[in-house]
């Protein structure tokens, strides 16, 4: 299926669909999580979307859920060449607009609500506009993939002096790696379809993850420690290519904004519960879950932040600048 899709070129898909004006609109949404609403942030906000603008306007939703059409490398690409209406997409963002790797520096966001304060504010909508003039691509809204957690196999992790000597799977990204370096740990890049068998095997301690992802996933049975030190706020970017939303008419273009806002704030309740329902179900199960004191978040943070943000302001060169911005923003979220 996916091979036949991307062998139509961005002009015929237009003409399969008519013009924005006319009443013929579909627009395609994809991403790579399970198509699930209730146990899928994407896939809850994917059929949001759906429901409000079919519901609001004679434009149709295609759904095409758990990388059906691609990873979220393609699924960015075929945003951009207009074969994919709508795209919802978290860690790929960065690699097409840097600026938005700020996004993950440890121990940033003290809570998902200083978040959403901080990318529905000033910050966010700025961050939007430079992705659109690197990409091409509007932000329609912002979604929650969640906080990341450490879980390991062989004590439980309080602070960073706890971590020494263990090895963490972590993902082949930089600034993984000077984060679990910075915190004492050993990071081991493995890929995701190998985590597993690594923990089992004892190749790894431990790894890093959203609850919701660490329990959906089965990990939690290979680990004894859960650590909710949620070091890293994941955050899904729902885009549209800019020259498509620019055809759309006024009022297809505010059906689409609602609906896409509604949608972004729907996923994050989902990934919310999911995560509030993932730390019962581990303990459940048998999971020794931790709580970081404030004082022990503290010295997370100040033996993770320097090593990252170091190699990040390098990595940005003339965009470095995003740094201060987003600890400015973050400060007024706080205050």
């Amino acid at each position: 299926m996916r091979d036949t899709f991307l062998k139509f070129t961005a002009a015929g898909l237009v003409a399969l669909m008519g013009t924005a004006a006319s009443a013929e609109v579909t627009l395609r949404f994809a991403h790579v999580d399970p198509d699930d609403w209730q146990s899928s942030k994407k896939g809850a906000a994917a059929h949001m979307f759906k429901q409000i603008v079919e519901g609001e306007s004679d434009m149709k939703v295609e759904i095409f859920p758990a990388g059906a059409l691609g990873n979220e490398d393609e699924i960015v690409s075929q945003v951009q060449e207009g074969l994919v209406q709508v795209g919802m997409v978290s860690g790929a963002m960065s690699k097409v607009c840097k600026p938005a790797a700020v996004l993950d520096i440890p121990y940033t966001f003290s809570d998902a609500t200083v978040a959403w304060k901080v990318l529905d504010g000033p910050f966010g909508d700025e961050l939007a506009e430079a992705c659109e003039a690197k990409t091409g691509m509007k932000t329609l809204a912002y979604g929650e993939t969640g906080f990341r957690n450490f879980t390991n196999n062989t004590r439980p992790i309080k602070t960073p002096a706890d971590m020494e000597g263990l090895k963490f799977r972590v993902q082949p990204i930089p600034l993984y790696l000077e984060m679990v370096k910075g915190l004492g740990g050993e990071p081991t890049p493995i890929a995701w379809t190998e985590l597993p068998n690594a923990l089992a095997t004892g190749v790894v301690d431990g790894q890093e993850n959203p609850v919701g992802v660490i329990y959906n996933n089965g990990l939690h049975k290979l680990q004894k420690y859960m650590t909710l030190d949620g070091h890293v706020y994941a955050v899904d970017f729902m885009v549209m290519s800019s020259e498509f939303y620019d055809m759309l008419t006024p009022e297809q273009q505010a059906v689409i904004d609602r609906a896409a806002v509604i949608a972004g704030n729907f996923g994050r309740g989902i990934q919310e519960w999911n995560t509030a329902n993932g730390v019962n179900a581990v303990q459940a199960e048998g999971m020794e879950v931790y709580v970081p004191t404030a004082d022990e978040l503290a010295q997370f943070r100040e033996a993770a932040q320097p090593a990252v943000k170091e190699w990040l302001a390098g990595d940005l060169g003339a965009d470095a600048a995003w740094i201060e911005k987003l600890d400015a923003a973050v400060a007024d979220a706080t205050n």
